[in-house]
């Protein structure tokens, strides 16, 4: 179970041509009205920019074994590794040996999974309203945002930053596990500041507005905002897995654009893992690998004149903006 439910309410919400009209006028104040973000990255205005990103490295050794081999068939542009799971140390290893690999940070806050749980990298002493009641992070990110405490939650996201760079992984970006950081105006602007602090873009979408009216209004003219996520949900039928992911490349409009996926293999140990929760499953991960490694993907971009693009190459424009 990954409770995207901040993701599936945007789907929903983004159904609706009233909600469309206003996605189409609303601009979030880093976009401006004459260049693009694609057009700030040096592509045309009516380029499709796409980042293929892999979320919950270092949540297992089956995610992340699946992971790297998407990153290296060149159809997974980008990744995000969490920091306090108990496989970081074999994404990180691989981080070192791969310095090219565009890997972020998947901020955690949330520990989902009945029977396989972690806590805070700071432990239980140091950050105590981060913790459920058999003392590992909450499970769901509504039930963490209701009992975080802010100053505890920026020491710990700030550790999670010193912990994956003191293990050699120099993060391209950050992002958030099950988009607790969204879950509140305090919670997001504890995710600026760091990630403003770390000259590192961030993943916020232009579409979020909607259901998160907050943001624009503490979002800078210096930070990097995408024009839209794409995130498949529960509600669409194993069968239907890659007619869904098909239909949104070939309606993929200009822009950039970020296709959130989590890859794992359906082994024994993925399984395990996920007992009882068939939501970004065992099977659901197998599903996304299986469609994002496939030639049947790779003819798709093509076909559909999709550019693969990198975090990396957005964070080089907070570079530019410091000069």
């Amino acid at each position: 179970m990954r409770g995207k439910l901040f993701v599936a309410t945007i789907t929903l919400l983004l159904a609706a041509s009233s909600t469309a009209a206003l996605h189409r006028s609303e601009r979030s104040p880093s976009q401006s009205a004459t260049k693009t973000l694609a057009e700030r990255l040096g592509y045309p205005r009516d380029a499709k920019l796409l980042i293929v990103h892999a979320d919950d490295l270092g949540a297992a050794h089956s995610i992340n074994r699946a992971s790297i081999k998407a990153l290296e068939s060149g159809l997974v542009s980008s990744a995000s590794i969490m920091v306090p799971c108990p496989w970081l140390s074999e994404i990180a290893a691989y981080a070192r040996s791969h310095p090219e690999a565009d890997l972020g940070l998947h901020l955690t806050l949330t520990s989902e999974w009945s029977l396989y749980r972690w806590g805070p990298v700071l432990g239980k002493e140091r950050v105590p309203s981060l913790l459920d009641s058999s003392g590992y992070l909450y499970p769901l990110e509504n039930e963490a945002a209701a009992h975080m405490d802010i100053k505890e939650v920026e020491a710990e996201i700030r550790a999670q930053i010193a912990r994956a760079r003191a293990l050699g992984i120099q993060p391209t970006h950050l992002d958030s596990h099950m988009g607790t950081l969204y879950q509140s105006k305090a919670l997001f602007e504890t995710l600026l500041r760091v990630a403003r602090e770390n000259k590192l873009p961030f993943r916020v979408s232009q579409e979020w507005f909607i259901r998160a009216s907050f943001m624009p209004s503490v979002l800078g003219p210096d930070d990097l905002v995408l024009d839209r996520t794409i995130s498949i949900e529960p509600s669409v039928a194993p069968d239907d897995w890659s007619r869904f992911y098909t239909n949104e490349i070939k309606n993929l409009r200009p822009g950039v654009t970020d296709m959130i996926v989590h890859l794992a293999f359906a082994d024994e140990e993925m399984k395990g893992i996920s007992f009882g929760h068939p939501n970004w499953g065992a099977e659901w991960r197998q599903r996304d690998f299986d469609f994002v490694t496939s030639d049947a993907f790779r003819k798709l971009l093509k076909e559909n004149n999709v550019k693969l693009i990198t975090w990396r190459e957005i964070g080089k424009l907070i570079e530019k903006t410091d000069r």
